[in-house]
């Protein structure tokens, strides 16, 4: 057995986890500023949590959801999607009965049995922001507004907001009755999964990845849900296009727009990156103001978004923004002796915090332990040979510059804290 990571995952390490990190941390300072806390759901929760919140009809609870069996008998699921998990969390944890609205911020591991491919994995991850307690559609223009200030933040320019309106669910229950009448004689035409969908939630029709399925939606002419709002639906999606408007945020109206999960309703939008290729949605989200009750709870309505990470550094790997090299330590200590090995790892664990210190754990000759200092980077290379030892002192080189200076230990500290700037 070549013990191998799972296919469609992946380890994280050095500048692609630095550009993990650096995209959360950016997520945190926009959605914090906002008054967002953080929350931390498990990584699997009780099925039903997805199935009801999700919806039995999607793909990700039909085919793409991690399930087992736990020891008790209990069928349990890998996180898929962090909209119902944080709702689910807001309810059991009585934040009903906080100031509303509740805006909750996660980011973390999501998992779908989907076929791998680039900037989509098995493992991915995700940044979550939920608003909720309220139907004021400021909250929708400002989840908006908030998706699209994570990815500017970021240095990201090749930005297009696509907005959209699924309606309410009577609207939707009027266009699947379309959908089913303009559809139904075509059915063969259609792919399995649409065969499929044209039953269970014909909407999802229209965000088919079948060639075949578009190309029949085309010929056929099927006109959008816009088309189907009622007037509250249509005045609420008016409103977050003024919202939008007033803060000069750029957008466009889709109206094949359809988000893929069953708690939508009204507000729909995605941000797409078109460096990208075919597949160009960064991220996105909407309102979804019936899912606490799916889950059991009282009706509390929401709105809110998702990014995925990977999406998210792929294109700013597009936009040409790399990260710089990785500092190395401020100091290598280079021990010449068998017995300055231990005092090089009482010196640096004296160093530390303040400073990064590393040293090697064998005695080095001078030209081979300068040759590992400036492999690692280090801004000074510092010597401990026989003299050194005796004197309690450490010689000390520049590495930048060649410069060298011999110290007491004591002084070493504030000698580099004050080179280093």
């Amino acid at each position: 057995m070549t013990a191998r990571a799972v296919r469609g995952t992946k380890d994280l390490f050095g500048k692609e986890l630095r550009m993990h990190q650096r995209i959360v941390a950016t997520a945190r300072k926009v959605l914090e500023a906002a008054g967002a806390l953080e929350l931390v759901t498990p990584i699997f929760e009780e099925t039903q949590v997805f199935e009801k919140g999700v919806g039995a009809a999607t793909d990700i609870v039909r085919k793409e959801m991690f399930t087992f069996q736990d020891r008790g008998g209990r069928s349990l699921t890998l996180r898929p999607e962090g909209t119902a998990a944080m709702v689910r969390a807001y309810l059991e944890h009585g934040m009903k009965v906080w100031p509303q609205p509740v805006r909750l911020w996660m980011a973390g591991p999501m998992f779908r049995a989907e076929r791998p491919q680039k900037g989509r994995y098995r493992q991915f991850h995700q940044v979550n922001y939920e608003a909720l307690g309220s139907e004021n559609p400021i909250l929708d223009a400002e989840a908006i507004v908030l998706l699209y200030e994570c990815l500017k933040e970021l240095g990201l320019r090749r930005l297009k907001v696509k907005l959209s309106s699924v309606g309410d669910p009577e609207d939707r229950a009027r266009y699947n009755a379309y959908l089913r009448e303009v559809l139904s004689p075509h059915r063969e035409a259609l792919s399995e999964d649409s065969k499929e969908r044209l039953e269970l939630n014909p909407m999802r029709i229209l965000d088919s990845k079948s060639e075949k399925d578009q190309a029949l939606l085309k010929e056929l002419g099927v006109r959008p849900m816009l088309d189907f709002l009622g007037e509250e639906a249509r005045a609420h999606l008016h409103k977050v296009e003024r919202h939008l408007e007033r803060l000069s945020v750029p957008y466009e109206l889709e109206p094949a727009l359809v988000r893929g999960l069953d708690y939508y309703v009204r507000t729909a939008f995605e941000v797409h990156h078109e460096e990208i290729g075919a597949q160009s949605a960064l991220g996105g989200g909407g309102r979804y103001d019936g899912l606490s009750e799916l889950l059991g709870g009282p009706r509390v309505p929401g709105v809110g978004f998702a990014f995925g990470v990977e999406r998210v550094a792929l294109a700013l790997e597009a936009e040409g923004f790399g990260l710089p090299e990785e500092k190395g330590p401020d100091l290598y200590l280079i021990p010449l002796t068998e017995e300055a090995v231990a005092e090089a790892f009482y010196l640096a664990e004296a160093l530390r915090p303040r400073l990064r210190a590393e040293y090697a754990l064998a005695p080095r000759k001078p030209a081979k332990g300068l040759e590992e200092a400036l492999k690692r980077g280090a801004a000074f290379a510092g010597f401990l040979g026989e003299d050194e030892l005796r004197a309690e002192e450490v010689t000390l080189k520049r590495l930048a510059t060649g410069e060298q200076v011999r110290l007491s230990r004591e002084e070493v500290p504030g000698y580099l804290l004050q080179a280093l700037g």
